[in-house]
């Protein structure tokens, strides 16, 4: 009888299909992705810094008003450990390129050819953004943007910067 009260959670959760969803305080799952530049980058690279990971699509409007914004994020605390990575979830480079030359932003970009990242973190909205600390471990994820969110993304990144 407790072997059924424990696995009925577990069953549930399955055909719910979270078992695998990225949740607060899990590592962040590594990956490789290749970039707009021609070249691999990994996550786990990254190690010692804090991540901000936006994942983004072309056809996403807030996803290219929060564009500049991460930009700005990025240049203002790349000197402190801080990088922002920014993953383009259509798995073209064309589209993502047209944005980045509109947009003008400097941090990489990655192409999630084939979605298996984005399958990865279970992004349920665009854009989503996850922030890992040095450890490498999830310590913040909001799904959406609006207007004002970016507030909340300095306030975490400065605080996981400190730790």
């Amino acid at each position: 009888m407790k072997a059924i009260r424990f696995l009925l959670p577990v069953i549930m959760l399955v055909m719910a299909g979270q078992v695998n969803a990225v949740m607060l305080q899990d590592e962040a799952p590594d990956f490789t992705l290749e970039n707009l530049a021609g070249g691999n980058m990994r996550l786990e690279e990254y190690r010692g810094q804090v991540v901000l990971i936006n994942f983004w699509a072309s056809w996403c409007g807030p996803c290219r008003q929060e564009m500049p914004i991460l930009d700005r994020l990025h240049h203002r605390y790349v000197d402190t450990g801080f990088a922002v990575l920014g993953i383009n979830v259509e798995g073209e480079a064309d589209p993502a390129q047209e944005i980045v030359d509109r947009t003008n932003v400097t941090f990489p970009i990655l192409i999630d050819d084939g979605q298996k990242v984005s399958e990865m973190y279970d992004l349920e909205a665009m854009p989503s953004t996850v922030v890992v600390d040095r450890d490498g471990v999830v310590r913040y994820i909001h799904r959406g943007y609006k207007p004002g969110d970016e507030a909340k993304y300095v306030e975490v990144v400065k605080q996981l910067i400190r730790e």
